[in-house]
């Protein structure tokens, strides 16, 4: 059986109350071309989803329209049933959308639990996370978000310091502290190997229900490990969405796959 390949519309999925995020026609041009191109998504409360497509595919143009950094052309984003799509960065982000980039931004000179205190902070203006003391209730999350990230050990260590694993976990971490309700997370086990993919894969998964998560990603046994749902892209159209299962066996998900590997042989 092949993956559902109907686009999704608003409000047929769930109840409008349990819908946290609808990418509703989105198309985006840059003069001429459509990184996007009537793309629709929704996302419900407390779910995980993972986004894959070829290099190209618009899936990190489709994050950067969610978040406000780039401009739909036509078509809408809803978030917890307002329409964003023309709010600054800032404001979408105070909303409670937070990305987390494929390389790791955090600040190499401050201590783990520094990097987190700032994204914790209410007033994210990282200069009052040094001028003001740490409220309690701060100090609470971001100790508990230590102890999810898997780096209580490592708190008082200087970012710089942790290997390339620990440095993508960190900025989950922060991700988290910032208190998002829907958390993009943009390939986040790049450069990793096995062991540490699949302590990232746990990560993701114990988020999940107090988060909404969209990951961004093309290991295939990563998403296995994440077990689920899969929304494919292809020239920035939605191709096909089901579960990891029938994603892998889907022959026109495996055709754009196998023709993208065919044209960068050929162009090798």
């Amino acid at each position: 059986m092949t993956a559902q390949a109907t686009a999704p519309h608003i409000g047929t999925t769930a109840p409008a109350s349990n819908l946290l995020l609808a990418v509703d026609g989105v198309t985006v041009d840059f003069d001429g071309f459509k990184a996007l191109n009537g793309f629709s998504l929704t996302l419900d409360r407390g779910t995980l989803r993972v986004l894959i497509g070829p290099n190209g595919a618009g899936k990190s143009t489709l994050c950067d329209t969610i978040i406000g950094r780039v401009r739909a052309t036509s078509g809408r984003v809803i978030f917890k049933g307002q329409d964003i799509t023309h709010l600054p960065e800032h404001e979408i982000v105070r909303r409670g959308i937070c990305r987390k980039f494929q390389t790791p931004g955090v600040l190499p000179g401050l201590s783990v639990v520094d990097n987190l205190m700032i994204a914790a902070r209410r007033d994210r203006r990282w200069w009052s996370s040094f001028r003001h003391g740490v409220a309690a209730e701060e100090k609470a999350r971001v100790a508990d978000i230590l102890e999810t990230i898997g780096l209580a050990d490592r708190a008082a260590a200087p970012a710089g310091q942790l290997a390339h694993g620990e440095k993508q976990w960190l900025e989950i971490g922060m991700v988290v502290a910032t208190r998002a309700d829907l958390l993009l997370l943009d390939e986040p086990t790049a450069g990793m190997g096995p062991a540490e993919t699949s302590q990232t894969a746990a990560l993701i998964r114990r988020l999940v229900g107090q988060h909404t998560v969209l990951v961004i990603d093309h290991d295939m046994s990563f998403l296995e490990q994440l077990d689920a749902r899969v929304t494919v892209m292809h020239q920035g159209q939605f191709l096909k969405e089901g579960s990891v299962a029938a994603i892998r066996a889907d022959a026109d998900v495996a055709a754009v796959y196998l023709g993208r590997a065919k044209e960068d042989t050929h162009h090798d």
